[in-house]
């Protein structure tokens, strides 16, 4: 697919949500929107699969076939490759059509249709491999709601206007690559995020920083046996990561349920088949769903210092996440909890790199023990860096990667890398961004270990131990600019001709003033 055309699709899409903007909120319209284009897209898997297995058939256009013999043969195959399964009258463009009949003749209600269909399509996976994937994958998706028109007829208009834009989108699944219209929902999702701050965006980590994540954990391996994010929002950090190496299986856990749901959708849209794939949902520091699995790439870009129960759980000084370490993170900031838990799911192959507020390179107490631990005992931290300011939605807070392995080659260094100077971003918007050229140089300089003046340097172990194992970034990485030498006899003269100039221009002042017959200021 060409960039113009995927800059055409992306316009087509946003100007889709805009039917919606300033009618409900923006976390609203994002269900509405993102849900249709599942709907649409699953419609076309099934519409293209069911083709295949009519070839040869007296039938072998999907949408005319009428022998339930055969749909049920295709029910089966559908269930078995796909993991859901759509009749002919449930596909998007039929229940589309309906609603542009002409409302003389006919009617153009489909609300009750487009319900069905979206329980069918769930309803389909019971009993099956699949069915835990698509299980109330589209609660979300009220077509009573009143936020969308007060009557059902303002309802159903609504809906028929964003089912026939999206009709109109050729998504071309036969002839360009699988993850395109995956790509078209991400940029959606990232647009809600910034038109609408934290409340639309906050499981959205930029595709920059994905980038850089995505790069550092699959540094020196074109193939991964497993790749896991326990915090994984929309789950775009999991797909980020498959762009840089084959993924065979992916793992995430996402406690809010909308999010979650969105992040399944995103794995089935980006085609990656539903044996392939778990997410589950729930808290993962209360209930990790995926702890006795051990993963050769994490990331994550967690709620930072998000409240946590931890002294006030009794349960926590015995879990194997934690207990070694001597202290539990504060009840009031689960950074480190976040991180310990990811450390404990890293196989011993395996690299971890997370997002987290600056304070984790250097707040004392439980924090600094914990932090003193990781290096000086375990030996797991491979490389602090810094990112610019204001590069997440809805927090303009500084923030840094930390990047973690339990066996590392290079095990008596530690890289910092300060990429939050002003050179280092472009600013867009209300946003700082990263521009290709940033996060190439970030990720160069971590596999490199170089040292560059003002931007990175590493550090041994004896440095850190020196400093406390306090990691704030600007006791390793000096960006400090000198200012030019002064030239004291030249600034000396200078005051010696500005001290004449005054008294001149008191001389000349007096003057005017005596002319004036006016009191002199001095």
């Amino acid at each position: 697919m060409s960039e113009d055309h995927k800059r055409q699709l992306e316009s087509q899409l946003w100007g889709i949500a805009n039917l919606l903007r300033g009618k409900i909120s923006a976390d609203d319209y994002r269900d509405y929107i993102l849900g249709f284009i599942f709907y649409k897209y699953l419609s076309e898997k099934q519409y293209r699969y069911a083709n295949t297995l009519l070839e040869g058939e007296a039938t072998t256009d999907y949408k005319d076939l009428k022998d339930s013999a055969l749909i049920k043969a295709i029910q089966e195959e559908s269930l078995e490759t796909l993991g859901y399964f759509l009749l002919p009258t449930e596909l998007f463009s039929s229940i589309a059509s309906k609603g542009n009949a002409d409302t003389e003749s006919e009617s153009n209600y489909i609300l009750e249709d487009l319900k069905a269909v979206l329980n069918h399509i769930e309803q389909s996976t019971m009993g099956t491999e699949s069915e835990e994937d698509f299980n109330a994958l589209f609660e979300d998706l009220d077509l009573n709601s009143t936020k969308i028109g007060r009557t059902v007829g303002a309802r159903n208009a609504v809906i028929v206007q964003i089912l026939n834009h999206l009709n109109k989108i050729d998504f071309k699944l036969e002839d360009i690559e699988s993850d395109v219209l995956g790509d078209a929902y991400e940029f959606l999702i990232g647009k809600f995020a910034a038109g609408a701050g934290k409340s639309a965006g906050e499981f959205y980590t930029p595709q920059q920083v994905s980038k850089i994540l995505a790069k550092l954990v699959t540094t020196g391996k074109t193939k991964l046996k497993s790749v896991y994010d326990p915090t994984c929002g929309s789950g775009s950090l999991l797909l980020r990561v498959a762009k840089e190496a084959e993924v065979s299986e992916f793992f995430g856990q996402e406690l809010n349920r909308t999010t979650y749901n969105l992040a399944r959708m995103n794995m089935i849209l980006h085609d990656v088949h539903y044996r392939n794939f778990n997410i589950r949902q729930e808290d993962t520091l209360e209930n990790p769903m995926h702890r006795d699995r051990r993963f050769e790439a994490i990331v994550a870009n967690p709620p930072f210092s998000a409240h946590w129960k931890g002294d006030e759980n009794p349960l926590y000084s015995n879990d194997e996440r934690f207990s070694q370490y001597g202290r539990l993170a504060p009840k009031t900031k689960a950074d480190f909890a976040f991180l310990q838990h990811m450390l404990f799911q890293l196989a011993d192959n395996g690299i971890m790199a997370s997002v987290f507020p600056h304070g984790v390179l250097f707040r004392g107490g439980a924090e600094g023990l914990i932090r003193e631990y990781l290096i000086k005992e375990m030996n797991v931290l491979d490389a602090v860096i810094g990112l610019p300011a204001n590069i997440f939605y809805g927090t303009s807070i500084p923030t840094c990667i930390v990047v973690l392995k339990k066996c590392r080659e290079q095990d008596d260094n530690i890289v910092f890398i300060d990429a939050s100077g002003s050179d280092h971003f472009i600013k867009v918007g209300n946003q700082n961004e990263l521009r290709e050229e940033d996060v190439e140089e970030i990720i160069e300089t971590y596999r490199t270990r170089a040292t560059k003046d003002k931007y990175s340097y590493v550090a041994t172990l004896a440095e850190i131990a020196e400093n406390d194992y306090n990691l704030n970034i600007p006791r390793y990485v000096d960006t400090f600019e000198e200012e030019d030498a002064i030239n004291l006899d030249e600034v000396a003269e200078e005051l010696v001709q500005l001290d004449s100039e005054l008294k001149s221009n008191e001389v000349s002042l007096i003057g005017f003033c005596k002319e004036l017959g006016i009191k002199t200021p001095f």
